[in-house]
């Protein structure tokens, strides 16, 4: 019989503990009520709409520029120096957000909070799942990775839900009033819109508590090199030499890149569908947070398909079913055109599961982190590149129809999403015949 000493069986109980502080800092740290009302809070607190898109471009780009370096420095000096980090810039960046004054400082204060939230995503992304994959024991890990996921999906989007609610709740002014009158202050008036920050505010701090309990494991513990900005470089390249070089990997990423940039399209001009389909206003917070929940019911048919099928049914049925919600934009039928939401809010969890999934067993530990920042560029690059695509179609369309109103541009913009998901596959042939050779 194997005796386990001390220092072995506390540093195991540490790596089971890192499962659960993971699921607990990804969602602390996702947690963002000031979301459902985010556009609408910048200009309240006295932004001009240029300036708005300005500061969501800066975000993106801090994002692009820092992800791969973050990831490969993650790889070379450890995964939780970089989660650490990612937590303390999530609680300067609200910080940043929450005691920003109003006037002429206001600006160039939530430019910083853009930046300090662009370089947070970047440390974040890759770091925190190559830090729980590999606390997972050697023995049955894909299966325990599996569950892992499951569970963080699901409490991702109960979160997701509540912050969604509450964090609309508590912008609202008459609500506000009306806490104030039942806590006995009737009369007062809320001074501040921005409730939904300080709440999110709170979450950092809790993100950051359990980034700071979470421990290395052993092998992923990377060489302490003087020269880590080298070291990165070359980790840097070998992942990329390992993205372009392996086809299933290859292939995954080109997937996901196609499904999540289109739907994300959509998901960005979900409210103008809305409005297309005639649904009141108000209940734009209602399908959000419906569309969370989907996630739900998605967690666990993923878990039981990755189980049972392999990469290539599961990424097939992912793009059947954001084929058909494409597909089901086009007539935007009156009220009913709202059944579009459950194939995406079903497959894009589902997605975004088995690509965790694959990423992490066919990755080698020593470039864990690096190979999944890549990811993350992919998916952006996606979004940005098919975001500017709609955006030329729709300016085509207003050329060749310059007295349709708003609303009838865009129903007829829509046929692109699915036209282009279709040329997409068609790239995507070569590639597939590649992996399955390769396989």
């Amino acid at each position: 019989m194997r005796i386990e000493t001390p220092a072995i069986s506390e540093r195991c109980i540490g790596m089971r503990k890192n499962l659960r502080l993971f699921i607990a800092f990804r969602v602390l740290f996702n947690a963002r009520f000031y979301y459902p009302v985010l556009g609408v809070l910048f200009l309240d607190l006295g932004l001009s709409l240029e300036q708005y898109a300005l500061l969501n471009v800066v975000w993106a780009v801090t994002i692009l520029v820092l992800e791969v370096p973050s990831g490969a420095l993650a790889d070379l000096v450890g995964r939780r120096s970089l989660v650490v980090s990612a937590a303390c810039l999530m609680v300067l960046e609200m910080a940043v957000f929450a005691f920003a004054p109003l006037g002429g400082w206001l600006f160039p204060m939530l430019l910083l909070n853009r930046v300090l939230s662009g370089m947070a995503e970047a440390c974040a992304s890759g770091a925190d799942e190559a830090l729980a994959y590999d606390s997972l024991p050697l023995e049955n890990r894909e299966a325990q990775w599996r569950d892992v996921l499951a569970r963080l999906v699901k409490w991702s989007s109960g979160t997701f839900f509540v912050a969604m609610i509450l964090g609309a709740l508590a912008f609202d002014r008459h609500v506000a009033t009306s806490l104030l009158g039942v806590l006995g202050w009737d009369g007062v008036e809320p001074v501040t819109t921005r409730w939904p920050v300080y709440m999110t505010l709170v979450m950092s701090l809790g993100a950051l508590g359990c980034a700071l309990a979470m421990r290395e494991p052993l092998q992923s513990q990377g060489p302490q090199s003087q020269n880590s900005w080298r070291g990165a470089f070359d980790n840097i390249m070998a992942g990329a030499k390992m993205v372009i070089s392996n086809p299933k990997i290859r292939l995954l990423l080109l997937c996901a890149v196609l499904f999540d940039s289109l739907v994300r399209v959509f998901l960005t001009f979900a409210s103008n569908y809305y409005r297309l389909v005639e649904l009141p206003e108000f209940v734009n917070g209602l399908m959000g947070s419906s569309y969370a929940l989907l996630g739900f019911l998605a967690a666990g048919l993923a878990r039981k398909i990755a189980a049972r099928h392999g990469a290539g049914f599961a990424f097939a049925l992912v793009g059947g079913l954001v084929f058909l919600g494409l597909l089901g934009l086009v007539p935007a039928t009156r009220y009913w055109g709202v059944w579009v939401i459950l194939p995406f809010g079903i497959g894009m969890p589902m997605m975004k599961y088995f690509l965790s999934n694959y990423l992490n067993a066919w990755t080698d530990s020593s470039l864990r982190a690096t190979v999944l920042s890549f990811r993350g560029v992919a998916v952006n690059l996606g979004y940005a590149t098919a975001g500017l695509g709609f955006a030329g179609f729709t300016a085509s369309l207003r050329g060749r129809f310059p007295d349709l109103s708003s609303t009838d541009l865009f129903a007829k913009s829509l046929v692109c999403l699915p036209t282009a998901f279709l040329l997409g596959g068609l790239v995507l042939l070569p590639f597939l015949k590649t992996a399955r050779r390769a396989s």
